[in-house]
C-alpha cells in the first residue's frame, strides 16, 4: 500500500497537467457533480462549473512544470496530493509559482477529483 498511493498520485498529476495544458475542457471526465474547485480563493461546485471556470481562464497556452509532489493515503482508498511547481502562460517568459492540492476519490477501479485547490504563490 505504501507505494501504491504514490504511484497513483504521480500518474494522476502527469495526466492532469498534460490534459490541462492541451485541452482544459477534456478535464471534465476527472470531476463529478459533487466535486469542488477553489481557484485563487474563488470556489465552484460541480463538473460543469469547474470546466467552465478552467476553460474561461484568461490565457490560451499554458505549460505546467511540477517541482514537488507529495501524497498520502486518504479514507476509503482515496489519495491526497500536494503539488508545487511553475507555470508559463501564453508568451510570458517569467514562470509563476503555484501550489495545487487534489483529493482523489476511488471509484470503480479509477479515481476522480473530489477537491481541487489551486493558488499562485507570490514572493
Amino acid at each position: 500500500m505504501a507505494g501504491n498511493f504514490e504511484d497513483i498520485a504521480k500518474q494522476f498529476v502527469t495526466f492532469y497537467y498534460s490534459q490541462f495544458d492541451q485541452d482544459r475542457k477534456a478535464l471534465s471526465a476527472l470531476y463529478r457533480d459533487g466535486s469542488m474547485l477553489t481557484f485563487e480563493s474563488s470556489a465552484v461546485l460541480g463538473v460543469n462549473s469547474i470546466v467552465e471556470k478552467l476553460s474561461g481562464l484568461p490565457f490560451e497556452k499554458v505549460k505546467h512544470q511540477v517541482a514537488t509532489l507529495d501524497a498520502q493515503p486518504s479514507v476509503n482508498g482515496g489519495v491526497l496530493v500536494l503539488v508545487t511547481g511553475q507555470l508559463l502562460v501564453d508568451e510570458e517568459q517569467r514562470p509563476m509559482n503555484y501550489t495545487q492540492t487534489f483529493h482523489l476519490v476511488a471509484e470503480g477501479g479509477s479515481y476522480y477529483v473530489f477537491n481541487d485547490i489551486f493558488k499562485l504563490v507570490y514572493g
